[in-house]
C-alpha cells in the first residue's frame, strides 16, 4: 500500500539525482510498506533511468541455479544473441526490468561453471552498455537475505556485496538498493563484507498516529472505528489496508487477528527460557536498547517477525503493534 510516501520518496529521487556511491539498505519492520514504496520510486524515475528489479521472493532460492534463475529472468530466455541485442531489448522494456537478459550461450556456462563472478562480470559490461545508450542503471535487490547462508565455492553473499561496491563505490555505474526486513542481516553483511563507509541504511517504518487516522478516516471508518483499529494494529500498513474490508465485524476482526498472533507466539517460546526472558523486557516499555550484540533468542525472534532491530537507532522493537501486544498477552500465561 502506498499513502502519504512522498518524504521518502522525494529522498530515494534525490538520491538517484547524484553520481552512485553508496549501497543504501532500505530496511523497516515487515508489511512496513518497503516494497511499495520501492514500485512508487520505480514508476517515478526520470524518463532516462531503467531499473533492474530483482526479487528474491519470487521463487525458492536454494542453490547457485535458483540464484541464476533470479538474476537472468526466464522472461528473457532465448530472445538475445549478444549482448547488444539485450542492451535494445532493456530499452524496449521501459522503465523497469525484472531481472537481466543475457545471451544463451553465455547463460548456459555461468550455470554450468557455476562461478559467480562470470555473471556478475557480464552484468558489469551490461550497465556499462546501458549507460553508453544514455540510460542510467538503478538496482533494486528486494528479500536479499534469502541467499544469506548460501554457499558456492565460498560466501556467496560476500561475493555479491564486493560487486556491489565494484558498482557504486568503485566504478559509480549504478545506483543499488537492497531491501530486507531482516535488519540482523543487514549488521552481518556490514560488518563480513566490509561496508563500512560504502553502505548507507534508509529505514520505512510504520505510519505514525496521524498518518494512518488520515488513511482510516479516507476509507470511511468513524473515529471509534479508527481509535479501535489503531490500538490493535499501529501504524502497520497492511492492516490498515484491510480494516474496512471487515468493517461488519471489525472488534472480532481485531480480537481475532490478535488472539492468533498470540497463539503464535507461545507455540514459539514454549519452554524456551532465553526467549521468554528477552520478552519480558516489553512488558513495561514499547522498545529496549540494542548495543550491537546477537543471541540466539533474539536472532530466532526476528527471524519468526516477532522483534525488529533497528541497527540506525540503536533499537529491537516488537515488529508492530500486534505484536506488542500478542508479546504482553502471551507473557500473561507464560510461567
Amino acid at each position: 500500500m502506498f499513502f502519504d510516501r512522498e518524504r521518502e520518496l522525494g529522498k530515494l529521487l534525490r538520491l538517484v539525482s547524484a553520481e552512485p556511491n553508496l549501497i543504501t539498505f532500505v530496511y523497516g519492520p515487515i508489511n512496513s510498506g518497503k516494497t511499495a514504496l520501492m514500485a512508487e520510486f520505480v514508476r517515478k524515475l526520470p524518463a532516462n533511468h531503467v531499473a533492474f528489479y530483482i526479487n528474491l521472493r519470487r521463487t525458492p532460492v536454494a542453490s547457485y541455479g535458483d540464484f541464476v534463475d533470479v538474476l537472468f529472468s526466464v522472461e528473457f530466455r532465448n530472445r538475445v544473441k549478444t549482448i547488444g541485442e539485450a542492451v535494445s531489448l532493456i530499452l524496449s522494456t521501459g522503465r523497469e526490468a525484472f531481472g537481466f537478459p543475457v545471451p544463451t550461450e553465455l547463460l548456459e556456462r555461468i550455470t554450468r561453471e557455476k562461478k559467480p563472478k562470470n555473471a556478475f562480470a557480464y552484468i558489469a559490461t551490461l550497465m556499462e552498455e546501458v549507460r553508453k545508450a544514455g540510460e542510467k542503471p538503478v538496482l533494486i535487490l528486494d528479500e536479499l537475505q534469502v541467499i544469506g547462508d548460501l554457499k558456492v565455492n565460498g560466501s556467496l553473499i560476500y561475493e555479491l556485496f564486493n560487486f556491489l561496491i565494484h558498482l557504486t563505490k568503485e566504478t559509480h555505474l549504478t545506483h543499488v538498493f537492497v531491501v530486507t526486513s531482516d535488519s540482523l542481516f543487514i549488521e552481518r553483511v556490514y560488518s563480513e563484507a566490509m561496508l563500512q563507509g560504502r553502505a548507507d541504511y534508509f529505514l520505512v517504518d510504520d505510519f505514525d498516529r496521524e498518518t494512518a487516522l488520515e488513511f482510516l478516516k479516507n476509507q470511511g471508518l468513524s473515529d471509534g472505528e479508527v481509535e479501535l483499529v489503531w490500538n490493535h494494529f499501529g501504524g502497520k500498513p497492511v492492516y490498515l489496508a484491510e480494516a474496512p474490508k471487515h468493517r461488519d465485524e471489525l472488534e472480532e476482526w481485531c480480537e481475532r487477528t490478535l488472539r492468533l498472533r498470540v497463539q503464535s507466539i507461545n507455540a514459539l517460546v514454549y519452554g524456551r527460557k532465553n526467549m521468554i526472558s528477552l520478552l519480558k523486557e516489553f512488558r513495561d516499555r514499547d522498545e529496549v536498547p540494542f548495543d550491537g550484540r546477537v543471541n540466539k533468542a533474539l536472532k530466532e525472534l526476528v527471524k519468526a517477525n516477532v522483534l525488529f532491530v533497528d541497527p540506525l537507532n540503536g533499537v529491537v522493537k516488537p515488529q508492530g503493534r500486534l505484536e506488542l501486544l500478542a508479546i504482553r498477552k502471551a507473557l500473561e500465561v507464560i510461567r
